[in-house]
């Protein structure tokens, strides 16, 4: 770890974040999507949940795979496959909007899903490893994630000011920001092809057969519980926006689709601002710290989202279509559902850095397996559609009282290592 401190990698890290950026604008075009979906085709809340199922799901067939191609190619050649995979995704749903088809909607979804896995496996343990883990691989992470949360922050926001109202678009209306992503994908791959990366997880070939070793990263029981946090967590981040999109243009409250989209956009943003926020403390507080108080939040504002009386309205400032703030009267328990995005924002980072921390060697394998359980972004959401389908969206919430309260539990209890007797050299 001493050469990575010695060693200027401002362009790989420079890089990584635009992954970053990548892997939430891709991600981020489920949630508008669910809308567009639900109403072209006449799909349940469920069936709406399905693109973004199948985006994630992807997660739990690519995971471990992303892992060892880590190992065996390296970053650099990873994340260009990756972001090859991934263009490929986004144009099979530029194919669904020409065909007019959900079967191939969904097809470009999972695809996009295996790019997103991908690039997960790489940019995760390469920040950790070149911020030189503990609270500084936590920060840059932190750091990372905030622009993570512009891309999610411009998706909503730009599908409603390309297509307007996105319960009467199709899913051809989307295109522009179909190509938008396809032109990044296309950049981010010239630079990275051109620029060098450092591989300090990749097998040598001189190294020769390697005799078994007897433990892995599942051999540590804070990253398995860990890996239960992360699939959660995931799930919670998707599902509060997600359900809060759909809650807010169901006929009982009847906001404006694309105003729904300025609030999803809002929610983002505050992750952006969390993020920030996470990034400059993290060298000073620790990721457990953080969590244990992340969680407690979150708690506390959805069992005020679902207590709420619906009829208590209050004015809160949004993003608006035309790239502007204005004010948007909206349910009190809708406020406190964005606001969840300030409580979410820092728990990737935190998560990860608790339960990669002390794996050594096990690292690159680990972040792989940590990736299969990102899936938990389409099992949940589907889980809280099939909840809210027979108990109303707000009655759904519970899903993400749920989810929040393990979290809490990792953070207080589960991230300790008590695996400290196994070599990771």
């Amino acid at each position: 770890m001493e050469s990575t401190k010695q060693k200027n990698y401002t362009l790989p890290i420079i890089m990584m974040v635009a992954l970053f950026f990548m892997i939430s604008f891709v991600t981020g075009l489920q949630n508008p999507f669910g809308v567009i979906v639900k109403n072209q085709f006449a799909a349940s809340n469920f069936m709406s949940q399905l693109g973004n199922a199948a985006n994630f799901i992807a997660y739990a067939f690519m995971g471990i795979p992303a892992g060892l191609l880590l190992q065996k190619i390296g970053y650099k050649k990873t994340a260009l496959l990756a972001i090859i995979v991934g263009f490929c995704g986004v144009a099979i749903s530029y194919l669904s909007g020409v065909v007019g088809s959900y079967a191939v909607y969904l097809t470009g979804a999972f695809v996009s899903g295996f790019s997103m896995c991908m690039l997960n496996t790489v940019v995760n343990p390469m920040l950790n490893t070149l911020g030189g883990g503990g609270n500084k691989g936590n920060q840059l992470i932190q750091v990372a994630g905030s622009v993570n949360s512009i891309g999610a922050t411009i998706v909503p926001v730009l599908v409603g000011y390309l297509i307007g109202d996105a319960a009467k678009a199709q899913i051809s209306n989307a295109n522009p920001a179909l190509f938008l992503a396809m032109g990044i994908f296309a950049v981010v791959f010239i630079v990275l092809f051109i620029m060098d990366i450092p591989e300090p997880h990749m097998e040598k070939a001189h190294e020769g057969p390697k005799t078994p070793d007897k433990h892995s990263a599942l051999s540590f029981r804070h990253f398995i519980l860990g890996t239960i946090a992360i699939f959660l967590y995931v799930g919670v981040e998707v599902g509060i926006p997600n359900f809060m999109n759909l809650f807010a243009t169901s006929p009982e409250i009847g906001i404006d689709a694309t105003i729904a989209g300025s609030l999803v956009g809002t929610y983002w943003f505050l992750m952006m601002v969390g993020r920030l926020a996470g990034a400059s403390l993290g060298a000073k507080i620790s990721s457990k710290a953080m969590l244990i108080t992340a969680a407690t939040i979150g708690i506390v504002f959805i069992l005020i989202a679902i207590f709420s009386p619906e009829s208590t309205k209050v004015s809160m400032p949004v993003f608006l279509s035309d790239i502007s703030f204005g004010m948007v009267e909206v349910p009190v328990g809708i406020m406190f559902m964005a606001l969840c995005g300030l409580c979410t924002s820092i728990m990737w980072g935190g998560i990860f850095n608790l339960a990669v921390e002390g794996l050594g060697k096990y690292t690159a394998a680990a972040s792989g397996i940590f990736m299969v359980m990102v899936c938990g972004g389409g099992i949940l959401p589907l889980i809280q559609g099939a909840v809210a389908d027979g108990c109303g969206f707000i009655g759904s919430f519970w899903v993400i009282i749920l989810g929040l309260a393990y979290i809490l539990y990792y953070a207080l209890i589960g991230s300790k290592n008590v695996n400290k007797d196994i070599p990771v050299e």
